[in-house]
């Protein structure tokens, strides 16, 4: 049956730069994926009210447009996503009262009973493609190229959606099939600041500084994200986190699905490194993973 992708809202705005090169590499691969028709914001986050079955319709309406198209799976890329849509999936399965209440309310949906799969993009790449056939694929391998894998919240929060339930490593595997060196640091699983970056300041800036000294104690080349808020707390605002820390060095970040593309030698601007800041293509092009000439 089809793959159905879901994109997500940042995914086309400010986050091209985890999409592209994500969906190259499906097809370089030979993994073939529909993007949704008539997809909608899954809402950002799962809504921690008991009350609040209205937050779910927006989730849940996107698993009935993947079930529409004959999808048995649906893959998402962005971390907040796969947790929100994989969350409300759950609760649609598991709790027949609350799957009637919003059957009943979207009148012109079809019912869903959580029949479509939720899987991450990571997860997609393990089980479907393999790690062993992912590094065969490899034609430019980021030999020496030390990467601390960021898993942040919402990959691995709760249990019982983490997309490393069977296997406690799985960021790990994927560098290593890269040919780079996963390091091991001690804030791969802590929160990067989230939403209080923006509502409280001061304690995001704390909460990304502690991933930032922790790469660096680990003497990383670079952070790898899977998520747009943890991008723009560790690496947009990464400035403004070394200056208020003293002792904090810069680390160059990227969105697993670019290094994945420059691994598996894809024309560097599907990458787009642009997005990234200079310090991402730099790190590249000093260590030769790509030409000067693609800064």
């Amino acid at each position: 049956m089809t793959i159905g992708y879901y994109p997500g809202c940042t995914l086309k705005t400010k986050a091209a730069n985890l999409e592209v090169a994500a969906l190259a590499a499906l097809d370089h691969l030979g993994i073939e994926v529909a993007e949704l028709p008539r997809w909608n914001c899954c809402g950002a986050v799962f809504s921690l009210a008991t009350d609040d079955l209205i937050h779910q319709v927006a989730p849940v309406r996107n698993l009935i447009r993947a079930a529409e198209q004959g999808c048995d799976t649906v893959v998402t890329i962005c971390s907040q996503c796969y947790n929100t849509l994989a969350r409300a999936n759950r609760l649609v399965r598991e709790d027949a009262e609350k799957r009637d209440t919003l059957n009943r309310f979207m009148t012109e949906e079809p019912d869903y009973a959580g029949e479509v799969e939720v899987v991450h993009y990571l997860s997609l790449l393990r089980d479907r493609v393999g790690w062993e056939r992912l590094r065969a694929a490899v034609t430019n391998p980021l030999t020496g190229l030390r990467v601390a894998p960021f898993y942040g919240c919402t990959l691995v929060r709760p249990g019982d959606v983490a997309i490393d339930a069977v296997d406690p490593a799985i960021l790990e595997g994927f560098i290593a099939a890269l040919g780079a060196e996963p390091v091991s640091f001690t804030a791969a699983r802590e929160c990067c600041g989230s939403y209080q970056m923006i509502a409280h300041p001061e304690e995001g800036l704390r909460r990304a500084a502690k991933v930032i000294a922790a790469a660096n104690a680990s003497a990383a080349d670079a952070l790898i994200l899977s998520c747009p808020l943890c991008e723009y707390n560790l690496g947009t605002r990464q400035g403004d986190v070394v200056a208020a820390h003293d002792g904090l060095e810069h680390v160059p970040t990227f969105y697993f699905t670019q290094l994945l593309g420059v691994a598996l030698g894809l024309d560097p601007e599907l990458c787009r490194l642009d997005l990234s800041g200079p310090a991402a293509t730099t790190l590249l092009t000093e260590r030769k993973y790509i030409a000067a000439a693609t800064a």
